[in-house]
């Protein structure tokens, strides 16, 4: 529900839906046209379809069980990287990244990580980058906290550098202020 929405338009319809469907099985027996009542007022209703496919294929396929590797899990329908990183860093907390728009800003301007002529090598960077820093058994609090962390302090139009606890180490903030004591020097 949370891919291209943010959380407070998703608080209304999230526990509705679970007590319609509160199991991976009622959802999969489901006919289309009531999950898509369910999700009616969310939009991108692809990821209506999507959900209830991928529950139907963990029903019939896996009999029941999630996938517990990207690889699997990026063979659902509708399942990418940042889903399969999320279904593994917060259904098993494993130390998988789950890079949104929030973390790959923070991790980018923390680090300033080279952009690639190829977006998707620039992802697996940082996605290699993120992987290396969650502590074992930590994946579900790390990917949380960057996610919070990008939506309330690295915002992507004005970020609050000044309540950064990482900006003695951010070199997105040392370029920033190294540009700002140039530009007073030259005036």
């Amino acid at each position: 529900m949370l891919q291209q929405t943010q959380v407070p338009r998703v608080l209304d319809y999230y526990p509705r839906f679970l007590r319609r469907y509160p199991s991976v099985e009622a959802l999969a027996a489901a006919p289309a046209s009531r999950v898509r009542e369910a999700w009616d007022g969310l939009g991108y209703y692809a990821r209506a379809r999507n959900l209830h496919a991928a529950a139907r294929a963990v029903v019939r396929e896996r009999r029941g069980r999630f996938p517990r590797t990207r690889e699997e899990a990026e063979g659902l329908p509708g399942v990418g990287r940042y889903t399969s990183g999320a279904l593994l860093a917060f259904a098993f907390d494993e130390p998988v990244a789950a890079l949104d728009t929030n973390g790959t800003r923070v991790l980018s301007r923390l680090f300033v990580a080279r952009r690639s002529s190829s977006p998707s090598r620039t992802v697996a960077r940082l996605e290699a980058l993120a992987a290396s820093l969650i502590p074992k058994g930590k994946g579900w609090a790390f990917n949380q906290a960057l996610m919070d962390f990008g939506a309330l302090v690295c915002t992507a139009r004005s970020p609050r550098c000044g309540a950064c606890p990482f900006r003695a180490r951010c070199r997105a903030y040392a370029r920033w202020q190294r540009g700002r004591l140039a530009t007073r020097r030259s005036r």
